[in-house]
């Protein structure tokens, strides 16, 4: 008896091989998709603060029944007389602020193989819905579980409603759930970390623990069940800040000395050029990142091009022009103007920058873009506009595919995996590791409809998302 170790890659291949279809449920603890375990300090100050260290720390992984009971009475009293949209608004600020640095990469993995195949996900947690609602949202998750507070005239009582969803409870409740919704329990699946969800794990024919804490590891080596390990989401050391201030000084060194390399040409292209050269190189080789690519072939033909990635990070303004290898400039968002290391880099090749509020602006200012294209410069551009908390993939704006159609240029894609991990989106810190790009074969836009082109901008987006679910070898 013991402990069956799987890996992420054949648990997402034992999903797809399974039985498809909405009868099928997937069962995601919040332990699960969230690492409970990581630190953060500071967010906020005044009256918010215990009721953010409430929402953030949640309940500790081996606490057990006292924890637990500790945790809801500490609840009662700080949530009780606050008002639902107050706390849903709190929540999400915190979410938005740390919680989605908590977020496992591998449960996005496998939240997006178990809808591929056609499953019912649900989110399930003993915490409170303004802890876990913020993450289902940008995982794309419909269905939640969790334990309900009693409201009354708008306000918290600092009692829960009905019955908390802890230990057999818990189990209870996907039960119901299972039964109201035509969920074939005996073939579904449920992951969790924690000791206290064994009846959920004995509820479904197929349970997994997912970095279990010390109570479960017992439990599973006597059970005999799977287990995966996620890396821990720890915040950054001193060793990365280091390393990133190093990385830093090493993009202004290195893109001082590229412009120098170049100056005797008294161009501004080649000087661009060779400033993200050195300076890119310099940048990922201090900070510690590694770039593994793979159709590095279509990286520079056919150019001119539009290159199109998907944007989690903000180190990805780094990864994007050191895999293109140069004769390529952007398009961004005006508040990178204000960024006292990119704002002058990126004015200097050429980037092309947008008021995102100003929509009749923005399409002024994309105008000038056609022409630097048939000028035989490429442009690379971020489709879904924003950095995403997560590795799905944001929906796509059409901008760049109108740029291409009206330049008679193709659409390459970029598919860019890990930066998010390495850079977390809102932060500036970057950790060592490896980022995996993925440079696609390019794409005839020349036969699209500008007045209908939904249909093929969504392929387009398609072939991201099945590109990160199925790396290439």
């Amino acid at each position: 008896m013991g402990t069956t170790n799987t890996s992420l890659d054949t648990a997402i291949s034992d999903i797809r091989s399974g039985q498809q279809g909405p009868a099928i449920a997937a069962f995601f603890d919040f332990t699960a998709v969230s690492d409970s375990g990581s630190r953060y300090r500071g967010l906020l100050r005044g009256r918010d603060r215990k009721v953010a260290q409430l929402l953030l720390t949640g309940i500790p992984r081996d606490g057990g029944d006292a924890a637990y009971g500790r945790y809801l009475h500490t609840a009662g009293e700080l949530l009780a007389g606050r008002t639902e949209d107050e706390l849903a608004a709190l929540g999400d600020r915190l979410f938005r602020r740390a919680g989605y640095g908590r977020l496992y990469p591998e449960a996005w993995r496998l939240i997006a193989a178990h809808r591929a195949a056609g499953h019912t996900i649900v989110l399930i947690s003993s915490l409170t819905e303004f802890q876990v609602a913020p993450a289902a949202a940008v995982l794309g998750i419909d269905h939640v579980l969790c334990t309900r507070m009693v409201v009354v005239d708008g306000r918290l009582t600092g009692q829960p409603a009905d019955k908390v969803l802890w230990r057999q409870r818990k189990a209870d409740a996907a039960a119901e759930f299972a039964a109201a919704d035509g969920v074939a329990l005996e073939n579904s699946y449920a992951y969790t970390g924690a000791a206290a969800d064994l009846p959920l794990l004995s509820l479904v024919g197929h349970p997994c623990t997912t970095s279990p804490d010390t109570g479960l590891v017992t439990a599973a080596t006597e059970r005999d069940l799977p287990l995966l390990t996620f890396r821990p989401r720890n915040p950054p050391d001193p060793g990365d800040y280091a390393r990133t201030f190093a990385g830093f000084g090493g993009l202004i060194g290195g893109s001082l000395f590229g412009v120098l390399v170049k100056s005797y040409t008294r161009q501004r292209r080649p000087m661009a050029d060779s400033l993200m050269k050195y300076g890119t190189a310099a940048t990922l080789r201090l900070c510690g990142v590694r770039l593994r690519v793979t159709g590095q072939e279509h990286a520079r033909t056919p150019r001119p091009a539009v290159f199109v990635f998907n944007h989690q990070s903000q180190f990805d303004v780094i990864i994007v022009p050191a895999v293109l290898q140069g004769g390529v400039t952007g398009i961004g968002k005006k508040e990178l103007t204000r960024n006292p290391v990119f704002g002058p880099l990126m004015r200097f090749v050429g980037v092309t920058f947008i008021d995102r509020g100003d929509t009749a602006r923005a399409k002024a200012s994309l105008e000038p873009v056609v022409a630097t294209l048939r000028d035989g410069l490429s442009i690379a551009v971020a489709p879904e506009g924003t950095r995403s908390y997560t590795p799905e993939v944001g929906p796509f704006k059409k901008g760049a595919f109108h740029i291409a159609l009206q330049a008679g240029v193709p659409v390459i894609p970029v598919i860019i995996r890990n930066a998010g991990e390495l850079s977390w989106r809102d932060s500036m810190i970057v950790r060592r590791g490896t980022v995996d790009v993925t440079i696609g074969e390019p794409i005839d836009v020349s036969g699209w409809d500008p007045a209908d082109m939904h249909d093929e901008v969504a392929a387009v987006r398609q072939l991201f998302i099945d590109t990160l679910l199925d790396w290439p070898s």
